[in-house]
């Protein structure tokens, strides 16, 4: 009996170690381009007092005192935008690989020119709208966090 309970010792104790030794080596993944950006994107953004809003090499910053974007992984806010962007939406990635162009649930097209920890330079077309207004044009948006 006594050697019978030492090799069910010995057999739980091999058993035991060969399954501690595998998946030691397990490399965790490196995050994506996109996950890289997005830790950048993510979370408010704001106007800085000038140079904030810029239509057709116009400063119209004056015009949107307030503005406000917010993004979270697939939606955003904004505040304070005016006919320029939906209270909120959902936004994704133009493709699988890109880290530069953003398509928002509008059918509106975000071309990313900088993105930093603090500074988001993006432009898009805005095609309808009130001209007078200074709605309609080529706008580029320097946000800071």
């Amino acid at each position: 009996m006594r050697k019978y309970i030492t090799s069910l010792i010995l057999i739980s104790i091999t058993t035991i170690l060969i399954y501690s030794c595998g998946g030691g080596d397990d490399v965790p993944e490196e995050p994506t381009a996109q996950e890289l950006t997005f830790e950048n994107l993510s979370g408010q953004w704001g106007l800085p007092t000038s140079g904030g809003i810029i239509v057709d090499g116009v400063d119209r910053t004056l015009n949107y005192q307030g503005f406000n974007l917010s993004f979270t992984k697939g939606g955003y806010t904004t505040t304070n935008a005016g006919e320029l962007f939906k209270a909120s939406g959902t936004w994704s990635w133009a493709n699988e690989s890109t880290t530069t162009r953003i398509d928002l649930d509008d059918g509106k097209v975000i071309n990313i020119q900088d993105l930093t920890t603090n500074r988001f330079v993006f432009a898009f077309t805005q095609s309808d709208g009130a001209v007078r207004a200074g709605v309609a044009g080529n706008y580029t948006i320097t946000v800071n966090k």
